[in-house]
């Protein structure tokens, strides 16, 4: 393969990145907000925790599973964030 015959001027869309990235993210809060609600309710994730410092590691815990969960496909929801914001964006 010759690399110099690859063309680097690939025309990249920013706005669909963006709202692309920006539909996982949201979609990450949630599912955060999800996981930590139902551990402070005490149904069953984990444990409610006793201190500040467990509250704070469940804390971190739960936002990186939101974001890992969402990256990989999620609940859907970023896939429909994202389609509704391209048709708003369209005239």
């Amino acid at each position: 393969m010759n690399i110099a015959a690859v063309s680097t001027d690939v025309p990249v869309n920013t706005e669909q990145l963006k709202r692309a990235g920006a539909s996982k993210d949201f979609e990450a809060l949630l599912l955060t907000q999800l996981l930590h609600s139902v551990r402070s309710e005490g149904s069953g994730w984990l444990d409610s925790g006793e201190d500040q410092s467990s509250d704070a590691a469940f804390g971190l815990g739960e936002e990186e599973l939101g974001k890992a969960l969402s990256a990989s496909g999620g609940i859907g929801l970023s896939k429909l964030i994202d389609a509704g914001l391209k048709n708003q964006s369209q005239p």
